[in-house]
């Protein structure tokens, strides 16, 4: 079971007169960044959130917006009275300068200037009052991540298909290498030979056969690929393995990283060694397979 750095998880909750909204985007990284983005005043909370982050994921970038609103009462407001007090004397002084007298009634000059700029102030959220929506916006962010995980987790499950296939396919490719290597030495063996007899007919040399084979051996010496097949077959077999194990306990990401780049070394020997036209174009599929295979396995935790 895989699971994807790549999802989203969005929760509303609304209790009490209390309503939080947490979004969370996460996309591929080969660590764990988190950047949180919270309500003005509730920023005391934002370590909490992350280690909840952090009790779940391990790598990736995450995206946490987090908006908490409480319904308003007039406890939630002040006035500046030293602020209102200005604009009142400036309104005056205007209208003793200019000989009007707009407001008639007591009380209603500073009735009208409460609502000016700067007067009127939102009380800010204590720290009692964070503590105290704390359990709420814990519950909202934990079920945020839970469908975070559903929607990581059902990509995983889609990326292992894929890559579950694709190792098939590199396992149908080298097994035809490993058909075709012991051909290459016979091939170049009858070459040689037939070259080297047309040679000293059209010379009326002679040649001793035990020169002849040991060049063969020498060639097979330097094309032989044995190794790095059974390599690429046990790297391949890790990998399938770890694909189909259950890795929600430990990211497994780094370790299909590490094979996919040994997989591809391989590959680049075998491609080196074999003086091969059908080897050749095996090679060609295999690293068209791996590139496939490595771009899949970055995103995967």
């Amino acid at each position: 079971m895989l699971l994807s750095m790549t999802g989203y998880g969005g929760v509303s909750l609304h209790e009490n007169g209390v309503t939080v909204f947490v979004e969370i985007k996460t996309v591929n990284n080969r660590y764990l960044k988190v950047s949180q983005r919270i309500s003005e005043s509730y920023g005391i909370l934002e370590s909490r959130i992350e280690n909840l982050i952090r009790e779940t994921l391990r790598r990736g970038s995450v995206n946490i917006f987090v908006r908490i609103s409480l319904e308003k009462t007039g406890a939630d407001f002040s006035i500046n009275k030293e602020v209102l007090k200005q604009y009142i004397n400036q309104i005056r002084e205007a209208e003793e300068e200019l000989g009007i007298n707009t407001m008639s009634q007591p009380g209603q000059l500073a009735g009208q200037a409460v609502l000016l700029p700067g007067v009127t102030q939102e009380s800010v959220a204590s720290e009692d009052r964070a503590e105290s929506v704390w359990p709420f916006v814990e519950r909202a962010v934990v079920a945020a991540i839970k469908k975070l995980d559903g929607m990581r987790l059902a990509e995983g499950e889609s990326m292992a298909v894929d890559l579950i296939e694709n190792c098939r396919l590199l396992m149908k490719c080298i097994q035809e290498v490993e058909t075709f290597a012991p051909e290459v030495v016979e091939q170049y063996r009858l070459r040689l030979t037939e070259r080297v007899e047309r040679i000293m007919t059209e010379s009326q040399l002679t040649l001793d056969p035990a020169d002849l084979i040991r060049e063969a051996a020498l060639f097979a010496d330097k094309s032989d690929i044995s190794e790095e097949i059974v390599r690429f077959k046990s790297h391949l077999k890790q990998f399938d393995d770890t694909i189909k194990k259950d890795n929600s306990q430990e990211g497994c990401g780094r370790k299909l990283d590490f094979l996919t780049q040994e997989l591809f070394r391989e590959t680049n020997t075998i491609g080196s060694k074999a003086n091969d036209a059908k080897i050749t174009n095996r090679v060609v599929e295999m690293k068209t397979i791996i590139e496939r295979i490595r771009e899949m396995v970055q995103n995967v935790e």
